[in-house]
């Protein structure tokens, strides 16, 4: 994440450094605590089960614990995006799998995450935002995912870093940042800006389109 000549990649990677460094103590602390329940006859477990949910979480950039993610996304290249919405997200989510149940945090995370990913995304000019905020609303989708099955967990994330890496790709080939961008740029074809817009609606989740297909067998399986 850092660049010895932007000094806004150096303060997103600090930054990112620094939220990282935070959720792993907090997970080994968590880990310390059950470990000591086991040790000293504890009957609750509520609490480090929360502290894991929680920093794996903020890991991951859930909603509330976002805060960090579209400030650190709007500082970082094409590729370095591409890697927090994907790539970073495997481990945590694996880890989260072997330890998520449905309760009444799990919900207010999951409904949490959609609802804010939305919300933040209107009115966006700037595209990594634009796509960081989406990032955060498909978390709540995943999470929901994960809860029913693992396998419909691993459809979406396919569908979704897919998805991911046809626009990160699009939008690095042209040099893309902001949205008036697609529509003032000359060098651009109509096809190219035609597929640039579906991909974003795909993203988006609408019907007909490729991204509706995991939220719609997760809704189906929820309610199942």
């Amino acid at each position: 994440l850092a660049n010895n000549k932007n000094k806004m990649t150096n303060e997103s990677s600090i930054k990112y450094f620094i939220v990282q460094a935070m959720a792993s103590t907090m997970l080994l602390f968590s880990i310390l605590m059950i470990q000591m329940k086991y040790s000293m006859g504890w009957e609750s477990e509520i609490i480090p089960s929360m502290m894991i949910s929680s920093s794996l979480l903020l890991k991951i950039g859930a909603a509330p614990f976002h805060f960090w993610f579209p400030e650190v996304m709007s500082a970082s290249s094409w590729i370095n995006c591409l890697t927090l919405m994907t790539w970073q997200k495997i481990a945590p989510m694996m880890i989260l799998s072997y330890c998520i149940q449905m309760s009444t945090f799990m919900f207010f995370i999951t409904i949490s995450s959609i609802i804010i990913g939305a919300l933040g995304g209107l009115n966006q000019t700037s595209l990594r935002q634009l796509l960081a905020y989406s990032s955060i609303s498909h978390i709540g989708w995943m999470i929901s995912s994960l809860i029913v099955s693992e396998n419909i967990w691993e459809f979406y994330f396919i569908i979704y870093s897919l998805l991911s890496l046809i626009l990160v790709l699009l939008f690095k080939q042209k040099n893309l940042f902001f949205m008036n961008q697609i529509y003032s740029a000359s060098n651009m074809s109509m096809e190219i800006k035609f597929m640039m817009f579906l991909s974003l609606l795909s993203l988006g989740g609408l019907p007909p389109f490729l991204g509706f297909m995991p939220k719609w067998i997760v809704m189906q399986s929820m309610i199942e």
